[in-house]
C-alpha cells in the first residue's frame, strides 16, 4: 500500500516495530479509512447491480445506468443545501433520491412499454436528467461539495467516518437479506409466469429487489459520490464465468466488488503521481469499454 514515498517495505517495518510515526500516520489516517470506504462502497454497488440485473432480467442494468446513482447524488447535494453540516441527513436524502429515480424509470418505461431495452433507455434518460441537476447545484453553490470533480466522478478521498459506520451497517443488513432470499432470485431468469407457477410472488420480490438495490446504491453514493460501473462490471464478470446460484454470486460480488474498487483507488493514486485522479476516473476508463463488450455479447434479437 505505497502512498507517496512510503514504500511497502517501510509499511511492513512500521507494522512490525511501530517506530515510524510518518508511515503510521499515512497508514492509519489516509490508507485505512479509504480501504474501509472501498470495502463498503464496492460491496454495496456490486450487490446493488446484481439485484437489479436479476429483478429486471437484464445484464445491462446497474445503479449508474438506471439513474439510481444520479438521483441519490442529486438529493445528497440538496441535503447539503438544506441542512449544512449535518452529514446524518445524507443517507436519508440519498435513499429518497434513489427511489425517485427508480420511480421515474418505472413510469417512463411502463408508458413506453416495459421491454428490457426501454427500461435501460429510460434509466439513461433519468440519469442524464439527474446529472444535469447535480451540475447546476455544484455550479451555483460550489460550497456544497468539498471537491466537485471528485464527487461527480466518485472517489474515496473524503469519507466521513460516522457516515461510513452507518453505511456499513446498512450494507451488511441488505446483503444478509439478499442472501437469505437468494432462492427466489434464482427463479427470475425462468420468466415471470414460470416463477409464479413455482410459488414466487414476482411483483413482491421485484419490488423488494429494487428497494434493496436502491438502498445499497444510496448508502454508497452518500459516502463516495457518483462511482459508476462497479455494479455493472462485477456481476457481469461472474455471469460470463457462468457462476451458478444467486447466493454464490452475491458473496462473490461482496468480495470482489470491494477488492476491485480498492484496486482502482490505488491505481488512481499511482498512475500520475504526484497527481491523484478520482477513483471514478479509473473506473470509467475500465467500465465504458466493458459496457460496450456486454452490449455486443447480447443476442441480436435482444
Amino acid at each position: 500500500m505505497p502512498t507517496g514515498d512510503i514504500s511497502f517495505g517501510r509499511m511492513l517495518s512500521m507494522l512490525r516495530e511501530g517506530n515510524d510515526p510518518v508511515a503510521a500516520l499515512i497508514l492509519y489516517k489516509v490508507r485505512c479509512p479509504r480501504m474501509r470506504g472501498g470495502l463498503v462502497c464496492g460491496s454495496a454497488l456490486s450487490v446493488s447491480g446484481l439485484l437489479l440485473q436479476y429483478a429486471m432480467n437484464n445484464e445491462l442494468c446497474a445503479p449508474g445506468v438506471m439513474g439510481i446513482n444520479g438521483g441519490a447524488g442529486l438529493f445528497v447535494l440538496i441535503s447539503a443545501l438544506l441542512f449544512p453540516g449535518q452529514t446524518g441527513m445524507k443517507g436519508a436524502f440519498a435513499f429518497a433520491g434513489a427511489l425517485v429515480s427508480t420511480t421515474f424509470v418505472y413510469l417512463i418505461s411502463r408508458k413506453a412499454g416495459a421491454s428490457r431495452t426501454r427500461i435501460v433507455l429510460a434509466g439513461v434518460a433519468v440519469s442524464s436528467l439527474m446529472t444535469a441537476g447535480i451540475n447546476v447545484i455544484v455550479t451555483l453553490f460550489p460550497e456544497t461539495v468539498t471537491d466537485k470533480v471528485a464527487f461527480s466522478l466518485g472517489g474515496l478521498q473524503f469519507i466521513p467516518q460516522r457516515q461510513l459506520i452507518l453505511s456499513g451497517v446498512i450494507t451488511a443488513i441488505c446483503c444478509i437479506i439478499a442472501l437469505s432470499h437468494s432462492g427466489g432470485l434464482d427463479l427470475f431468469p425462468l420468466g415471470d409466469e414460470t416463477a409464479e407457477a413455482l410459488g414466487l410472488s414476482v411483483k413482491v420480490y421485484r419490488f423488494a429487489c429494487v428497494g434493496i438495490a436502491s438502498l445499497l446504491a444510496a448508502s454508497a453514493v452518500s459516502l463516495c459520490g457518483l462511482l459508476g460501473f462497479v455494479g455493472l462490471i462485477i456481476p457481469n464478470v461472474f455471469r460470463m464465468l457462468r457462476v451458478k446460484g444467486a447466493g454464490k454470486r452475491i458473496r462473490l460480488c461482496m468480495l470482489w466488488g470491494s477488492s476491485f474498487l480498492i484496486l482502482c483507488d490505488l491505481l488512481a493514486g499511482r498512475l500520475f503521481y504526484p497527481y491523484e485522479l478520482p477513483a471514478g476516473a479509473v473506473l470509467s476508463c475500465i467500465g465504458a469499454p466493458f459496457f460496450i463488450l456486454v452490449l455486443m455479447r447480447r443476442p441480436r434479437r435482444a
